[in-house]
């Protein structure tokens, strides 16, 4: 495995080596034999199309340099993963049927995957892993997503001969997360990782998504800021964002955005105005406009056009707050992340910002100018702490094992 292509050009050989050595010796230490694998499941940067997916909608995404690493090995009847500083997960294959105690919970996606893998057809054993992540902490990069992943790529690689496509996994991760984990997850954050790269994706067919690997911007870096804030009670106010775009959908007899045509759409509005909340009606709006922006920000990157594709970037970030609104929570007067936004456009010259996947808490994207990064980051981590700033670079391989 060429580990420039999971790490960047920059990253630091000797660091990697005691990392996976570490790694080794603890999965050693914890089972009593060595691993027979090891994995490497990353996370991921939301670029554009913002709160799009769950409503068929379009996006790019990017797998980023940080992980999770996992070292495995074979093993009778169930799956087992210890994770440094969680409690170990144990699932009995022969009964992978939701257990409602677990909702919420790692236990919850691993029966999830290995039950909906079953339910292909596909017959498979378990398997004992060790896992350890850099994934940045509370900074909205997917985590879940990354484990979800990993999961369904060990069962994939140990058992199946790679008969899973990464969509494949990206579709198990999130039927885990919607249904066993109980999160109504869109499909964008599995797919980021699970298929690698800066990639776009049109969710039309969520489960069949069309897919484009494109290259980066050359010369500019991704800079995540954790502003700080707590994801675990934020659930509801993720869902009311699909709530809220099906109910407008609904008023014309449709399921999602996506299958509503934007003039039906906007002449509708007095009707609308008359029936849902301004603020269900904005966010139906970003919907559209964020599907526009994704494909000329896509044209963009193949045609190499820097101001524009950042231009595409801010507005996205711009919709978000005012649109979508999910820049903070209701009520909440502490506001960091927008607090971060407008620090952010003061300071940087060249580049774009935006609220970076869910919103409501944690962090925001910049895509900054190579030449002001590190100013940025200095003026970024006096405001927010140095820990919570994290330079990033895109991954080439999706979930994979890398020996």
């Amino acid at each position: 495995m060429d580990f420039t292509k999971l790490y960047g050009q920059n990253y630091d050989a000797k660091a990697m080596d005691a990392r996976f050595k570490t790694l080794a010796d603890k999965f050693t230490e914890c089972i009593g034999s060595p691993c027979e694998a090891i994995y490497s499941s990353s996370g991921r940067a939301e670029v554009i199309g913002n709160h799009t997916d769950h409503n068929h909608g379009k996006v790019l995404v990017a797998a980023i340099s940080c992980d999770i690493l996992a070292c495995v090995k074979k093993a009778k009847g169930k799956i087992t993963v210890c994770s440094e500083g969680y409690s170990p997960v144990e699932v009995d294959l022969s009964n992978t049927s939701p257990v409602p105690s677990e909702t919420g919970t790692s236990t919850a996606l691993v029966r999830g995957i290995a039950h909906a893998i079953k339910s292909r057809g596909y017959q498979f054993d378990g398997f004992v892993a060790y896992t350890s992540s850099n994934i940045f902490k509370g900074a909205g990069v997917s985590s879940s997503a990354a484990f979800e992943v990993l999961i369904a790529e060990i069962i994939n690689d140990l058992y199946l001969g790679g008969a899973l496509t990464a969509v494949d996994k990206a579709v198990i991760g999130q039927y885990a997360e919607n249904v066993y984990f109980g999160k109504p997850c869109g499909l964008l954050d599995q797919c980021g990782i699970a298929i690698g790269s800066l990639t776009y994706l049109d969710f039309n067919c969520p489960e069949k998504p069309i897919t484009e690997k494109l290259h980066a911007v050359d010369g500019y870096s991704f800079i995540i800021t954790n502003t700080g804030g707590d994801h675990a009670k934020l659930t509801p106010h993720y869902a009311a964002i699909r709530t809220e775009m099906n109910e407008i959908a609904s008023y014309f007899g449709k399921t999602v955005m996506r299958d509503v045509p934007y003039d039906e759409f906007f002449y509708a509005l007095p009707a609308l105005k008359g029936k849902y909340s301004g603020r269900a009606i904005m966010r139906a709006l970003h919907f559209y406009c964020e599907n526009e922006r994704v494909d000329l920000a896509a044209q963009a990157l193949k045609t190499g056009d820097a101001p524009l594709f950042l231009d595409c970037i801010n507005k996205s970030g711009l919709s978000s707050l005012n649109l979508l609104q999910n820049c903070y929570v209701p009520a909440d007067t502490a506001q960091p992340m927008v607090l971060g936004i407008e620090l952010s456009r003061r300071i940087i010259k060249d580049g774009a910002i935006r609220v970076h996947g869910g919103g409501f808490a944690g962090s925001i994207l910049a895509i900054v100018n190579d030449g002001e990064a590190e100013s940025y980051m200095h003026e970024m981590s006096e405001l927010f702490g140095k820990n919570n700033v994290f330079k990033a670079s895109v991954r080439e391989p999706g979930t994979t094992r890398v020996c």
